[in-house]
Order: structure tokens, then sequence, then C-alpha cells
């Protein structure tokens, strides 16, 4: 019969790998090339203040054209791979999460989530529908040869548009995770607390 101790749980969990860490932050670099230099293209004050509107417009296009690229290059990650089926899978537990969201209602057990809270899917979900559509405007927008003049107006339209609104839906984003510490540390170094984890995460099995 063994004397010795069992080992006590781990403080920490880890929660992304090293290959979802790298696709976030290489998309959320480009992402904000995206925004700060499409401010600087219909901002008045920020394009008299940074000039150079060709070279704007060029960064502007290149980093709107390598958007799906550290996607795409993170596919080959098996862990990845699991992640984007997390997201993917919308069960009763995120229902209730957003009744519960929707209602304001911060009691214990209320919000129910597993690996991804509701919102976290919901936010997922419609920036990758936003990316693609804002890459398909802008295409035409660039190619202006490819498309008839009422496809590249309306393009224009939606583009414009909707990049209002990516703007401060990622300016939703990073204020919440502003509010996270924790859930910083899980995207920055990959672990978090088993604390946090069964507080806000309590249906993830790690």
């Amino acid at each position: 019969m063994s004397l010795r101790a069992e080992a006590p749980p781990a403080t920490t969990l880890g929660r992304f790998g090293r290959a979802t860490r790298w696709v976030h932050r290489t998309t959320a670099a480009l992402m904000l090339t995206c925004v700060v230099t499409a401010a600087c293209l219909y901002v008045p004050q920020l394009a008299e203040l940074v000039g150079r509107r060709e070279l704007v417009v060029r960064i502007h296009e290149w980093a709107g054209l390598a958007l799906p690229v550290p996607l795409l290059a993170g596919l080959a990650s098996r862990a990845l791979r699991a992640d984007l089926g997390h997201l993917n899978r919308f069960g009763p537990h995120d229902r209730r999460w957003l009744h519960a969201a929707l209602h304001r209602d911060r009691r214990p057990g209320s919000r129910p989530s597993a690996k991804f809270n509701a919102g976290q899917k919901i936010y997922a979900s419609w920036i990758a529908g936003a990316t693609l559509v804002m890459l398909a405007t802008g295409l035409m927008m660039w190619f202006t040869h490819l498309t008839p003049l009422m496809w590249r107006t309306s393009a224009t339209f939606v583009h414009d548009w909707l990049a209002l609104t990516i703007g401060i839906v990622l300016a939703g984003h990073i204020g919440m995770a502003l509010a996270d510490p924790e859930a910083r540390r899980g995207m920055r170094t990959g672990s978090v607390s088993r604390e946090w984890a069964e507080r806000e995460h309590p249906l993830w099995r790690p």
C-alpha cells in the first residue's frame, strides 16, 4: 500500500494552445491595421495628420486581403480545429446564458457556459461573416474592372457602413477583455486559474 499523498489539483488549467493564440494575435493585428487605416482614410482630421493617402490605401488593402490567412494557416493545428468546433456548437445552456444576459441576471449559475459562452460564440460567428463580406466588397472596390458600376456603388456603401459597425463591435470586445484580466491571461499565456474556469465556464471539461 502506497503511503504517498495524492498530488493536489492543479491551480491552473490549459485553455488555449500556441496555434490558437498565434491566430488570435495576428488576426487582431491585421484587423487593427484595417480599422486604423480606414479611420485615416475617412476622418478628415486624421487624413490631414497622417498624409500619404496612397500609402495608407495600400496598407489597408493588403491588411484586409491578409485577414483570412492566419486562420487558414492555423487550421493545420488540431487544437485550433477543436476550438472552432466548440465555437460552432450552440446548446441549451447557451440559450440560458443569452436569456440571463438579456435580463441582466448575474446570479451564480444563471449563465452556464462550456469552453466558450454564448456571447463569444455569437461574436466569433458575426466577425467571421463580417470579415468575408468586407473582403468581398473590398475586392469589388479594388478591382473596378471586374464588376458593373452599380455593384461597386453598392459594395462601397456596404463596406463603409459595415466597417463602422465592426469598429463599434471591436471596441466592445476590447472593453470586455480589459474588464477580465484572467481571460486576457488565458489568451496571452494559454493558462487560466482553476477558480476562474469553475466560476466563468462551469461546464468546461479541459
